[in-house]
């Protein structure tokens, strides 16, 4: 865990901490998470400590562990009959070498709808297609002497608790509320960013008058509508009990929804309701604050709904139209491209000790590579510099395969990084609102272990959404990370091997809003020192340098 770092072009901030293991894969546009905190059994337990809960809590630090023997096997009851298009698997290092997928009707006669050999655990996303209420994993051989252990076991697909759909009506629809907030703390607040299908803005009631029991949030849907769905999208300041309400007249209002069991994130209810007006009315809060929602979205049919703006379409992977490229190709001691590069000096922060120069540090190798070097210099003030550049306001990309080829310096207080911030930070939102992808951060003290992370309101600094993993001494050659990134999450790899999976549809459901749907721009810098890679000393090698071969984006 590291404290908060700040960087950017500008100022903005990013973080690396609490990393966890996460699930494999991304979801089909259709697809539902069917199978979290759903009943779950298991043909054995290591231990209490390790029960077949745990792998489907949506919690990636948990995990369920049977008996060393073989056969094992783990099943999920989904409540109802669903069709399952993908199971994920996030294996502990106890992993199966061999086994089946199997659905059942009736939990007692199975139907296996794949069946795997030779595998090697890690994180695995399975395409599937079979039909059935309970979902099995059934495994026949073991990786190790010791039983077979997950993460997670999700299972996606359509049906079981899935809710019917219908067209969203709330979108840009006119909003009221008993209170709203506008200060430092939570700028403009208001209800209508609730209905505004931007998951980084949020309506919360006042801190002044509105941090008390009830509390609440309309919506007028334009004319009559048959409402289907509601989803909320809570901030922390949650409601542990709310009703959703309908109304014709925004007067009289009738319950269609009512829990004491609110649990916050991402909470996906199926109703049946008709009425113009579409009310969460909150009568018991999570904590001392108030009532806060990232998105109150109404789903059914009627109403006079608004389209919302349309998404690129999902690329599709292998992705291999090459959209964007720096080569680096050019003579010895050239400068990065200006058509394609902005270089941004100033200080870093997170206590970091660099200057990053006016492109003084960074130069073409006439091998085909950028050369960016750290330097024990003085500079304004600073004894270190370095380079930081990025493509903000000449390239900025929504989807597709984001890679590099990259050899890292080694060395105490060394921290080279590949990276994305969400284009709107040039336009005046803040980080982390802008969101954050960070596709590679090496530090320098142990270049055998690599990070990729998530930046967001929901989940940054310390509890950035993110994975730590281990692989080979990274400073010895070039190597390539790339991150295929679309609408349903982003997956993260190393030389082609998968590292870090985030679902959004699981992001969603366990940490917060997903705020990676919008465009986004590519940086490169080293820094030096500071609060994560920690100081530089007498065995750090300076000149230190980080060679970039190429950086590609591909849809």
């Amino acid at each position: 865990m590291s404290p908060p770092r700040w960087r950017s072009a500008g100022a903005a901030v990013a973080l690396l901490g609490a990393y966890l293991v996460i699930t494999a894969g991304a979801a089909d546009a259709a697809e539902t998470l069917l199978s979290q905190g759903r009943p779950v059994t298991a043909s054995s337990t290591e231990s209490g400590a390790f029960p077949a809960t745990s792998a489907v809590d949506g919690d990636g630090g948990t995990r369920w562990s049977s008996a060393a023997a073989d056969p094992q096997w783990l099943r999920v009851d989904l409540g109802a009959s669903a069709s399952v298009s993908r199971v994920a698997l996030n294996w502990e290092a106890a992993y199966a070498t061999a086994f089946q997928l199997q659905t059942s009707a009736d939990g007692n006669t199975w139907t296996t709808i794949h069946t795997a050999t030779q595998q090697t655990g890690g994180n695995q996303s399975i395409t599937v297609n079979g039909t059935g209420r309970y979902l099995r994993l059934y495994t026949t051989a073991r990786a190790t002497q010791y039983g077979v252990s997950l993460w997670e076991f999700q299972v996606f697909g359509g049906g079981g608790g899935t809710p019917g759909t219908g067209g969203l009506l709330s979108y840009g629809k006119p909003g009221t509320a008993s209170t709203s907030q506008s200060d430092g703390s939570c700028w403009e607040c208001t209800p209508a960013k609730a209905f505004d299908s931007d998951p980084a803005s949020r309506w919360a009631t006042s801190n002044v008058n509105g941090w008390v029991d009830p509390g609440w949030i309309a919506v007028d849907l334009g004319a009559t509508a048959q409402i289907q769905r509601v989803v909320l999208q809570w901030d922390p300041a949650y409601a542990t009990a709310y009703q959703i309400q309908v109304s014709n007249d925004g007067n009289a209002w009738t319950s269609i929804y009512s829990t004491t069991a609110g649990r916050g994130f991402k909470e996906t209810l199926t109703v049946s309701g008709t009425g113009r007006y579409v009310r969460m009315y909150g009568t018991a809060r999570s904590n001392g604050y108030g009532y806060s929602l990232y998105e109150f979205q109404v789903y059914g049919t009627g109403g006079n709904p608004t389209p919302p703006p349309a998404q690129p379409a999902d690329p599709v992977f292998p992705a291999t139209r090459l959209v964007w490229n720096d080569e680096f190709t050019g003579a010895a001691g050239g400068k990065p491209d200006a058509s394609k590069w902005t270089i941004d000096p100033g200080t870093g922060q997170n206590n970091e000790v660099q200057y990053y120069t006016n492109n003084d540090n960074a130069n073409l190798d006439g091998n085909g590579a950028l050369v960016i070097e750290a330097r024990k210099q003085t500079s304004n003030g600073r004894d270190y510099t370095s380079h930081r550049m990025n493509t903000s306001n000449k390239f900025s990309v929504q989807y597709g395969r984001v890679e590099a080829r990259i050899k890292v310096p080694k060395g105490n207080g060394l921290w080279p990084a590949f990276w994305m911030m969400g284009a709107d930070f040039l336009e005046g939102r803040p980080w982390p609102y802008n969101g954050e992808i960070d596709i590679m951060e090496v530090l320098g003290r142990n270049t055998s272990e690599a990070y990729s992370t998530l930046h967001a309101p929901a989940y940054n600094g310390a509890a950035g959404y993110g994975q730590k993993y281990a692989t080979v001494d990274l400073s010895q050659d070039f190597h390539v990370w790339a991150a295929e990134w679309d609408s349903k999450g982003i997956r993260f790899f190393l030389d082609g091997r998968l590292v870090f999976t985030a679902d959004k549809a699981t992001v969603e459901s366990t940490r917060g809003p997903w705020v990676f749907d919008h465009k986004f721009y590519l940086i490169l810098n080293l820094a030096v020192g500071g609060d994560f890679p920690g100081p530089v000393d007498a065995t750090t090698p300076l000149p230190s340098r980080m060679y970039v071969d190429y950086v590609r984006v591909y849809q």
